[in-house]
């Protein structure tokens, strides 16, 4: 009668499960974004609850290059060897249209010996073999509907039960202590906001609110903008809000004065405003460095939300 998220259905199965216990459910998915921001978020989002389970999905919105197979090797590497070890089970989901970052991700998946459950496999078999229809399992080719959640439940609860079931087969759980697939680049990612950033000067950014999910930015609306910021790190990366309104502008990206990208938060005739996330700079050692974000030049707009520096 109404839709539910594969989350709170993979949740309900531990309810249901085990009705004497006590559980916290944290739903810590952000639409839309990849495993590069997921990395540098998930202390924050995730490792602090000190979870005992992690379910992680990113193949929609990663892409399948050996960029996004680091950044999602780090973020389930980070998470197994986190505080509270907990244990980790990958999804994989997919567009109708077979799009998927699900070949890049099962190479994470085999090497650490993880359970992995594909939803995309699943739905290209049923389409193929014309159990359901791409317009049934997805309106935009892109998210499931209610009926693909509910499959991806039913994946998500015949893999739980069949786990429990056989429970006193399996021995003691072992030590996480394999080999990275990829180098860890973003291990110790982590965030710069506005609520613990080292301003050298705003210029014409002011601290705002613009998301729930990351709330201490800055916004820019006028004049050339030049925020400057001093931070230690190897490897910086952009965290946005682009907007559908026309307003967006282009800024520039400088590291220590020198160009290291754009950043274009005009997202006109998308399918609605965005957190975004891209890697201007990298390098082969840590550093304290000077970052620069001016409009540049040329800019369509005078917009610019700024959510946060990525970085590692």
């Amino acid at each position: 009668p109404f839709k539910r998220s594969y989350a709170d259905i993979f949740f309900e199965w531990w309810k249901d499960t085990f009705p004497e216990a006590d559980f916290e459910f944290v739903n810590a998915g952000i639409g839309g974004t990849d495993s590069y921001l997921g990395v540098h978020r998930v202390n924050k989002d995730v490792l602090e609850y000190e979870p005992d389970l992690v379910l992680v999905e990113f193949s929609v919105n990663d892409e399948d290059s050996l960029f996004y197979k680091k950044t999602y090797d780090n973020l389930v590497r980070k998470i197994l060897l986190s505080d509270s070890r907990p244990a980790v089970m990958l999804l994989y989901m997919g567009q109708t249209n077979g799009a998927t970052a699900q070949g890049n991700h099962v190479f994470v998946g085999f090497s650490y010996k993880l359970p992995m459950l594909s939803y995309s496999s699943l739905i290209n078999d049923m389409m193929e073999q014309k159990v359901y229809t791409d317009k049934q399992l997805s309106g935009d080719e892109v998210h499931p509907s209610a009926l693909g959640h509910a499959i991806t439940g039913e994946i998500l609860w015949k893999y739980l039960n069949n786990v429990y079931e056989n429970v006193d087969s399996y021995g003691e759980p072992q030590r996480f202590d394999m080999a990275a697939v990829m180098k860890e680049s973003y291990i110790n990612a982590d965030i710069i906001d506005s609520s613990d950033a080292d301003v050298i000067s705003a210029g014409d950014f002011e601290k705002k609110r613009v998301c729930t999910q990351f709330p201490y930015g800055w916004e820019c609306t006028k004049g050339e903008g030049k925020l400057e910021i001093k931070a230690e790190f190897q490897n910086l990366g952009i965290l946005y809000f682009a907007t559908t309104n026309g307003l967006g502008g282009q800024y520039d990206v400088y590291v220590d004065g020198e160009y290291a990208g754009t950043i274009n938060a005009d997202f006109s005739g998308g399918w609605g405003n965005a957190i975004k996330a891209k890697q201007v700079y990298t390098s082969d050692s840590s550093a304290e460095h000077t970052i620069t974000i001016k409009k540049s030049p040329d800019s369509t707009g005078d917009l610019f939300d700024l959510l946060g520096l990525l970085v590692s």
